[in-house]
């Protein structure tokens, strides 16, 4: 069974592994700089939350087997281009982000079945595969960073 935010232990060591990372790390690929990965990570929690409006990407992940596999079986790939509204800014207050990120995490714990909004590239999600998701898209951002 995949690891989902939903589940408090799996979330709880996300938030640890988070805590982790420093402003001075250097990325495994990519070109992002921990400042970067840090806002990048809130900016995608509070799109999850419908906070954070994102338009919607013209792809092929919203037919449901390619869906399927994405979420749930292909590892994520590394500098797969992502949507400008989730990559447009970097952080200045590296402990003002990290709190704002861990509360949106929290916050995202709370949120129940049909709470969120659609998904800009992969459309509607069930509240499992949301919490997959989640999970999934910051572990790849934290082994980015080495934790």
């Amino acid at each position: 069974m995949k690891q989902t935010i939903w589940d408090e232990t799996a979330r709880r060591s996300m938030v640890e592994r988070v805590s982790h990372v420093t402003p001075d790390a250097h990325g495994r690929w990519g070109r992002m700089t921990p400042h970067d990965m840090l806002a990048h990570l809130t900016d995608y929690a509070r799109m999850a939350l419908g906070e954070l409006p994102v338009r919607r990407a013209h792809v092929p992940l919203r037919y449901p087997p390619i869906r399927q596999l994405v979420i749930y079986a292909l590892p994520m790939p590394r500098n797969v281009p992502t949507l400008r509204a989730l990559v447009s800014r970097t952080t200045t207050d590296w402990g003002e982000e990290m709190g704002t990120l861990c509360h949106a995490i929290d916050r995202l714990a709370a949120r129940k079945e049909g709470e969120l909004p659609e998904h800009p590239a992969f459309g509607r999600l069930s509240h499992r595969a949301w919490g997959v998701l989640l999970y999934r898209h910051m572990d790849h951002h934290l082994r980015q960073f080495g934790v």
